[in-house]
């Protein structure tokens, strides 16, 4: 599998500028090339092949007094700039045919030299880590690391990355096998929520750190001092500059609490079970801002990814199942109850439960049931599943052949970010 390994740069000011050079030149590439395609379009040709592109926008520009400055950097971040479009339209196509899940792509767009965040990428032949710890960039020299832990194996390849912080980072992805942890025999749903963070169906609570609330007064002064500042002067620059850093501790703060959350939940447990939340309605409600916050799609993609890499489970349970109506006792569907309600009676049994405790012992029992029975069956605590469901029930063919079928995914195989 592979894995992304972040660490801190460090250039001077020479390599700074030979950086910037660089990101303008990959810029220009990049925008000329989707120029050249939008044309294309328009006059109802095909569109133009990557090499044909390379040899026009690359190649043949360097000869031209326009872009001659091109020949001053190394031709790798340019040739991945290409590739980076390439990515950009078959994403655009897969989201209209249908082919890529999730919110739809729309066409690549031009890019601004003022975007905060700039980034290249270089493969093998465009880099090299020395013996003694610094990076060497093709035409940009060899770069200081702060080298936080070690690389488990030859990187393919290095993104430098620079933040609206002012801030470079290097991104090595490198191909790893799966480390396998002993198993155990834990369980837990996890309810997640703004009071508390978490409330996992063993009782353990997580709190609700709130990063971003308890940052408030600081990002305040900020960005009034900021607004103060003339447009287009250095003054205003160093106060951007300002604003983002804060913005950065932010966001770096919230990312190593949620890490060493998921690492220790995923360590702990053989399997997770989460409810499938609509983030992206409760982000344009009026607890947007806690809802950012939280970073409940982060804490889940990084429960995902560790998981697969790892070796363990985790289910994520159907957004409309009532998990905060039913029973977790007696399996009983009380009712719908306002966000007001924090401990609810069962009108059957007369259990008192508390709102996300009883939720997340629902999410546990809706997990496994869906794990042991994915075809279906009884998935409401108390109900017993008496066997499991044979293959003729996965479709209304008899018949079919299973064959064929894809087995269901177990996690995300993706990069993740450490």
């Amino acid at each position: 599998m592979h894995l992304r390994y972040s660490y801190r740069l460090y250039p001077t000011a020479g390599q700074r500028a030979a950086l910037a050079r660089t990101f303008g030149c990959a810029r220009v590439v990049y925008n000329d090339a989707l120029a050249v395609r939008k044309e294309a379009r328009m006059v109802g040709q095909p569109y133009p092949k990557s090499t044909d592109l390379q040899k026009l926008v690359i190649t043949g520009a360097k000869k031209t007094a326009e872009r001659s400055w091109l020949a001053s950097v190394g031709v790798d971040p340019l040739i991945q700039s290409l590739r980076d479009l390439d990515t950009a339209y078959r994403n655009f196509f897969d989201s209209v045919s249908g082919k890529r899940a999730g919110r739809p792509v729309g066409l690549p767009r031009f890019k601004s030299k003022r975007d905060s965040r700039q980034s290249l990428r270089f493969t093998r032949n465009g880099f090299r880590v020395r013996s003694n710890g610094k990076l060497n960039l093709a035409k940009i020299g060899d770069i200081r690391v702060k080298w936080s832990r070690a690389l488990p194996a030859d990187p393919s390849s290095a993104t430098v990355i620079l933040d609206p912080a002012g801030r470079y980072h290097v991104s090595f992805v490198v191909d790893v096998e799966p480390e396998l942890v002993p198993e155990t025999d834990t369980e837990i749903g996890v309810d997640l929520g703004l009071t508390a963070y978490a409330v996992c169906s063993d009782g353990t609570v997580i709190d609700n750190p709130r990063f971003l609330r308890k940052a408030e007064k600081r990002l305040k002064a900020a960005q009034r001092q900021l607004s103060r500042k003339a447009k287009g002067s250095k003054n205003r620059a160093k106060a951007r500059r300002k604003v983002a850093k804060a913005h950065a501790k932010v966001a770096d703060t919230r990312m190593d609490w949620l890490h060493k959350q998921t690492t220790r939940i995923i360590r702990e447990t053989q399997a997770v079970y989460l409810e499938d939340l609509n983030v992206r309605g409760l982000a344009r409600s009026r607890l947007a801002k806690s809802v950012h916050d939280a970073g409940w799609a982060t804490f889940r993609r990084l429960l995902e990814e560790k998981a697969a890499r790892y070796g363990r489970h985790v289910g994520v349970v159907g957004r409309y199942e009532p998990t905060s109506q039913v029973c977790s006792a007696c399996g009983v569907l009380d009712g719908p109850k306002p966000l007001a309600v924090r401990e609810w009676t069962c009108g059957a049994c007369g259990t008192v439960h508390d709102r996300d405790l009883n939720a997340s012992r629902n999410i546990l029992a809706a997990g496994r049931a869906d794990r042991l029975n994915a075809c279906g069956g009884p998935v409401r605590p108390g109900v017993a599943i008496p066997r499991q469901a044979q293959p003729v029930e996965t479709g209304t063919h008899r018949n079919a052949s299973r064959a064929g079928r894809k087995p269901r995914a177990t996690g995300a195989a993706g990069i993740p970010r450490l």
